[in-house]
């Protein structure tokens, strides 16, 4: 079992940045494809980013050039540097590991 942590989220002007962090525990040597999902309200759970165990990454359209998924293997963390937010950034963000592990969320909200 692998579990996930989260912590950066809060409130922030448009224009802004945040960096989301995602620290791991359990059975750490088994993560290799870390991902940041988000959910606004009334809308589906959609992928932003992802990250393989090498460094290989993905975004989605929405954010690519905004944002910016990392991770320290040695802290067994994932961070999302979001810069530039606009209010549709505005949703929960959620951590997951494997694709079957999921952090608790942790909220953004981009408003003036």
């Amino acid at each position: 079992q692998v579990q996930l942590v989260e912590s950066g989220g809060g409130l922030v002007q448009p224009g802004g940045s945040l960096r989301l962090s995602c620290a791991a525990s359990g059975r750490v040597f088994s993560i290799y494809t870390m991902r940041w999902y988000r959910q606004a309200p009334g809308k589906q759970r959609e992928l932003v980013a992802s990250i393989t165990q090498l460094g290989s990454t993905n975004y989605a359209d929405s954010v690519k050039g905004r944002f910016t998924i990392s991770r320290d293997n040695a802290k067994n963390t994932m961070y999302l540097q979001m810069n530039n937010l606009k209010p549709e950034d505005t949703a929960v963000y959620y951590c997951n590991v494997n694709a079957d592990t999921w952090g608790q969320g942790t909220q953004v909200t981009v408003s003036s």
